[in-house]
């Protein structure tokens, strides 16, 4: 075994630990990370997952004495977290930054579509068995959430000359959106739940890195060429960003990002 491996490797640990803080019990999940250089206690907004990081020579009874300091931090912001909203007959779903309330129609031919009423309420029209609505509301806003994506990214790509690849939509964390160097750009689906201001603006930025692959002055005046919106997109996103990871059941991860920090503590 070569002696990297060697010098990393560790008895068998906890995956999990636990801290108790106002009678309440909140699971932690523990991982090591070689490139850490202190602990970090997160919270995954989308999963609720409370993460703790190491670094490779950090002391698990140290992680565990980080995580007990920060017990009241732990439970104020979980409980400032959006409250879950699973996709469910009556409940009510953005759909482009407007709320559509969905509506099961059991008896019904398709699969889910948007319909408005005679008195303006906006709908959600789900048909099936109860236990296919919260997949099918996914599925569906997975669907047009691809569609305005790419849309939106293969207009501001010809504005400017180039040629994305594919476009890839995904459910990461914290990230709304992502750019490949071989041109693919990847997108949160849940985009397509706020306002077509917002989804322009976040395609107007992953196109832009097929030109500038970081963030200089130079690639914020192209962003700022192709979108007008840039300043009210980014403002709304910072302000409601949050909130778009509380709807639908939880899928599993396909980015480990952690948008939520606890104070830092450096391994001496």
């Amino acid at each position: 075994m070569p002696l990297r491996a060697l010098l990393y490797r560790r008895p068998t640990e906890p995956k999990a630990i636990q801290v108790v803080h106002d009678k309440n019990i909140y699971l932690v999940r523990v991982r090591r990370h070689r490139q850490a250089r202190r602990y970090t206690l997160r919270i995954q907004a989308a999963t609720r997952e409370i993460v703790l990081t190491m670094p490779p020579r950090g002391c698990l009874k140290e992680a565990k004495d980080f995580a007990q300091k920060h017990g009241a931090w732990i439970a104020s912001r979980l409980h400032h977290l959006p409250k879950a909203e699973p996709f469910a007959h009556g409940g009510v779903v953005p759909l482009r930054g407007e709320p559509h309330r969905i509506v099961h129609r059991k008896g019904e031919r398709g699969t889910v579509w948007a319909e408005t009423t005679e008195d303006g309420e906006r709908r959600l029209c789900v048909a099936g068995d109860t236990p296919h609505i919260d997949r099918r509301v996914g599925d569906f806003l997975r669907k047009e959430a691809r569609a305005d994506l790419e849309r939106a990214s293969r207009a501001f790509a010809g504005q400017i000359g180039v040629t994305l690849k594919a476009v890839s939509i995904r459910d990461p964390s914290s990230r709304w959106g992502s750019c490949s160097t071989t041109g693919v750009l990847s997108y949160s689906w849940r985009l397509i739940l706020a306002p077509p201001f917002v989804l322009d603006y976040l395609a107007a930025h992953e196109v832009a890195h097929l030109v500038e692959m970081n963030h200089s002055p130079r690639f914020w005046r192209l962003v700022d060429r192709l979108c007008p919106n840039v300043r009210r997109a980014k403002a709304w996103l910072d302000m409601h960003g949050t909130e778009l990871h509380r709807y639908g059941l939880p899928r599993a991860r396909t980015e480990p990002d952690v948008p939520i920090e606890a104070g830092r503590r450096t391994r001496r």
